[in-house]
């Protein structure tokens, strides 16, 4: 698979909230940096937080509008939607950076652009 085709499947597993998978895609010791939580390493820790996501917005969708790749490194420019635990719509737009390293993402840090309640 290609580091552009594992990007796009990265996202699609999370639309999809599919552990296994997710975990068949991330580096053992893979690190997450998200706002204002601390780096989360391990595939381990990372998937307790993101349980807790899941929890905090049972439904969010990703939507890749475009990835710059440079060597083993990308920024991919997205935007989400969704619904809150409290069902109130959500919606935001970001970047995540991302580094593959022997075909498995071993690196994720998240920005928000912006943050709307609708």
């Amino acid at each position: 698979m290609s580091d552009q085709q594992l990007i796009y499947r990265f996202f699609d597993v999370f639309n999809h909230r599919d552990p296994k998978e997710m975990g068949d895609l991330l580096n053992p010791d893979a690190e997450l940096y998200f706002p204002k939580t601390q780096p989360l390493v391990g595939k381990k820790r990372i998937f307790k937080f993101l349980n807790i996501l899941f929890r905090q917005y049972p439904v969010l969708t990703f939507t890749i509008e475009r990835v710059i790749l440079q060597g083993n490194q990308a920024a991919v420019h997205w935007t989400n939607h969704g619904l809150d635990r409290r069902k109130t719509p959500y919606r935001n737009k970001g970047v995540t950076l991302l580094k593959i390293q022997d075909g498995k993402i071993s690196f994720i840090s998240d920005f928000f652009k912006d943050t709307d309640m609708l």
